[in-house]
């Protein structure tokens, strides 16, 4: 294990003697935006435009936010995702469809525990913000289902049917988590036991969540969320601003600040776990390093995760495994064990949907 690697099985805050080890630990793992990462974009000769970002030109930094640069295999994992998602509901049985809005794309998928009062995860999925359905993220609800929580996966408009518009999505990312607080207890779930994770352009979305003013805006208690697993996000938009993807999501200064939850963390009020792989672009990396280094020095409860040999998208597939350093440390977070020689059959929540609105 390289120094630097937590070993995902302690989810304490960091005092100060580990706050200090932590900012030490990152200027030791920090890559160099010019030495990308096994797997990325091969080295071939070209002329080096004007830097744009850090020590970055134009090119650069478009590859460093574009996922398939990185992660040649992006395709087949995807698959992956979808076809070990249809796997589960197999053995799991439908989700029960929940509504969280007005709009049919409004909908939390339920996979229910059977235990009454359970702890409930919500899951944001990723997809450059252009993609992505629920119920091709439902392969890691096993994992929860057996250990005893309720596990959702969120479904919410794409970039390009809000017109560009990120304000959107995230309105409806938290609509989806005060609508889960607020009717918890109708599918089973206890409203106080209310845990996050999300994956890439999904964890941008979940650290958003995380900061959310809930008092303010939603009327509810200011720690809806108990805690969050982000994984390969990002936390500041002003690098991502300057890339392509501007092309197709409409960034201004307030749109900027407002989701870049590394300008907020004095909204946050839950412990964060903060995940990245060694496989990953130098910026995913440098985002959850920088972002996970922000969180411990306003003084919040964090843990950085180093995947060591994962890229992108296979890190995302260790949520499903109770020992994967994901599965692991989501279920750690929750106070849940994993299961063992139990059934993986969920329960049917019995619920009307046109009482759900």
């Amino acid at each position: 294990m390289r120094p630097g690697l937590a070993s995902g099985s302690q989810h304490a805050a960091l005092l100060p003697a580990a706050r200090s080890f932590f900012r030490h630990r990152v200027v030791m793992t920090e890559i160099p935006a010019a030495s990308p990462a096994a797997g990325s974009p091969a080295d071939t000769p070209r002329a080096r435009g004007p830097l744009v970002w850090m020590n970055m030109d134009q090119t650069e930094l478009d590859d460093a936010y574009d996922q398939i640069k990185y992660a040649p295999n992006m395709l087949q994992i995807v698959q992956r995702y979808a076809s070990n998602s249809a796997a589960v509901r197999a053995r799991l049985g439908a989700p029960q469809r929940l509504s969280y809005g007005a709009r049919t794309i409004e909908g939390l998928d339920l996979y229910a525990a059977k235990n009454p009062d359970a702890p409930v995860h919500v899951f944001l999925h990723g997809g450059a913000w252009r993609r992505g359905f629920a119920k091709d993220y439902a392969y890691a609800a096993e994992n929860f289902v057996a250990a005893g929580a309720h596990y959702l996966v969120a479904d919410f408009n794409n970039v390009i049917e809000t017109g560009g518009d990120l304000m959107a999505m995230a309105k409806q990312c938290r609509d989806a988590l005060a609508w889960t607080f607020r009717n918890a207890a109708r599918f089973g779930g206890d409203a106080n036991r209310i845990y996050l994770s999300a994956h890439s352009s999904g964890a941008h979305l979940g650290g958003v969540v995380m900061v959310t003013d809930w008092e303010q805006d939603y009327g509810l208690p200011k720690d809806v969320i108990k805690g969050a697993v982000l994984v390969s996000g990002m936390y500041d938009l002003k690098p991502v601003r300057l890339s392509a993807r501007s092309s197709y999501v409409t960034f201004t200064d307030d749109v900027e600040n407002a989701l870049s939850s590394q300008r907020h963390l004095d909204k946050l009020d839950a412990p964060l776990v903060v995940a990245h792989g060694t496989l990953e672009t130098p910026e995913f990396q440098r985002q959850a390093r920088e972002f996970a280094e922000a969180v411990a020095a306003a003084g919040k409860a964090v843990e950085l995760l180093v995947g060591e040999g994962y890229n992108h998208f296979e890190i995302a597939e260790t949520l499903a495994n109770p020992y994967g350093l994901l599965g692991r440390a989501a279920l750690v977070q929750m106070g849940l064990t994993p299961a063992q020689g139990r059934s993986h059959t969920s329960a049917t929540a019995t619920i009307a949907a046109d009482t759900m609105r």
